[in-house]
């Protein structure tokens, strides 16, 4: 009796049980045909500085022999100015690509006052000065995700592999607060401060120059769309044991403080509005960081085999 159930059974899922293996046959191909290359990348030298666990010492013996052997921190420095010098190359090829289209991203950025109409040049030079800055504003967001990925290459050989594997998906995380940041700007804050700034202190008639007020929006929103990598920051800081989870929890109205006193000095006006609207989300983005500091706290937990 009960092997007739167990092939009434086998009969009632046959249908399904035909299906599931029709719909993984693609996928089990794919992996037969991948898989010399899946075995080559292990084998590469990628996919070992990627699993490759650092000697777990003390920073006090490391600084320690850091000044005995001077060396060691003239590599240090030397593989610095390469990765910084390839993210100079990059930024420099990424703003010659801006110049393309750097008319139409000014046109975009004085849109909040009113278009480029409403500014007026006063020196001989001033839309040259505009134009290269804008371009080169353009040319940072756009290197900014390979910016993160040589950050990445420099600080990564001195983290556990999971951390080093964690942080090299958190860089699109970069471009993604970074620009953010300067969506953020652009759509609630200049709306908010521009017309402040026109008409909130004397009642004269505001004539923007067009280099005033580009230095003016680029700088917010560069400098706010920095900020915004504040959650990026912890998560490295927690990662190599300087903060941690807890600490960053019990301390959240002195940090509240902190947002509001930088939100006071960040923010182009004297309002109450344009200050809240600043300070929302840093305090949002500082609770943001507390969650990654976690991932970074347990992801760091992994130890040598």
């Amino acid at each position: 009796m009960q092997r007739l159930r167990r092939a009434f059974a086998w009969l009632i899922t046959a249908p399904f049980r035909l299906a599931w293996w029709l719909i993984g046959l693609p996928l089990r191909l794919l992996g037969w045909l991948l898989q010399p290359v899946v075995t080559k990348f292990r084998q590469a030298a990628f996919y070992r500085f990627l699993t490759e666990v650092p000697e777990d010492r003390p920073a006090i013996d490391a600084i320690a022999d850091a000044f005995q052997q001077p060396e060691s921190i003239l590599e240090e420095l030397d593989a610095f100015r390469k990765h910084l010098l390839r993210m100079l190359v990059a930024v420099i090829i990424t703003t010659a690509f801006s110049f393309y289209f750097t008319n139409d991203l000014a046109a975009f950025l004085a849109v909040p006052v009113g278009g480029l109409q409403r500014l007026q040049a006063v020196a001989v030079t001033e839309t040259v000065g505009v134009f290269m800055r804008v371009a080169l504003i353009s040319g940072l967001v756009f290197a900014s995700p390979y910016i993160a990925f040589e950050i990445w290459l420099f600080v990564a050989p001195g983290l556990m592999p999971r951390t080093r594997q964690l942080s090299l998906l958190f860089i699109p995380l970069a471009a993604f607060f970074f620009i953010s940041g300067m969506a953020f700007t652009y759509y609630a804050m200049l709306p908010v401060a521009l017309p402040f700034i026109e008409t909130g202190f004397i009642q004269v008639t505001t004539n923007w120059t067009v280099d005033s007020y580009i230095k003016f929006v680029t700088g917010l929103l560069f400098w706010i769309g920095l900020a915004f990598e504040f959650p990026l920051v912890i998560y490295g800081l927690s990662a190599i044991g300087m903060v941690k989870p807890r600490m960053l929890l019990e301390q959240w109205r002195l940090a509240l403080v902190l947002i509001a006193v930088i939100s006071a000095l960040i923010t182009p006006t004297t309002d109450a509005l344009t200050m809240g609207i600043t300070m929302l989300p840093l305090a949002l983005l500082y609770f943001l960081s507390i969650l990654f500091s976690v991932v970074a706290q347990v992801a760091n937990r992994q130890k040598p085999t």
